[in-house]
């Protein structure tokens, strides 16, 4: 499969560089760059830093997912559920965890927090209509395909 080169600037000198936990993972494990851990108590969030920046292709999207064993075992996971990194923003990625456990959780130094996935996009014009064609959905909305 043919890799994209995605450029990463380490903003602190303690940054890790997002990586793949194996040949076919489709997120690249983002790390904590803290000095000392930190703490937060249920139904908290805590910005953690990553220390670095991407120069993302143009026409790609970074996108901040959940590491899904953090998530499930400790009920940590992005406070925005999927965070979007536009391809000009060159700021430190930040990741947002918001604590849905009972329990005070601690993120480490160095730790996985979250992971990336570079993905293309489509640009669209937005056009102003009075009509819309049909559809067999047609206006159903939440749960109206799973009725029989």
């Amino acid at each position: 499969m043919e890799k994209t080169k995605v450029l990463v600037k380490k903003l602190k000198k303690d940054a890790v560089l997002p990586k793949y936990g194996t040949e076919f993972s489709a997120g690249a494990d983002l790390y904590a760059c803290l000095a000392h851990p930190v703490s937060f108590c249920p139904g908290q969030t805590a910005v953690i830093p990553t220390g670095i920046a991407v120069e993302l292709p143009v026409g790609t999207v970074g996108l901040v997912y959940a590491r899904s064993g953090m998530a499930t075992k400790r009920g940590l996971a992005p406070a925005n559920k999927v965070g979007v990194i536009d391809c000009d923003y060159r700021g430190e990625i930040l990741v947002v965890l918001y604590n849905q456990s009972e329990e005070i959780q601690t993120v480490h130094p160095g730790e996985r927090i979250a992971q990336l996935i570079v993905s293309p996009y489509i640009p669209a014009f937005f056009e102003e209509t009075d009509v819309l064609t049909d559809s067999l959905r047609g206006e159903g909305g939440f749960g109206s395909t799973g009725v029989r």
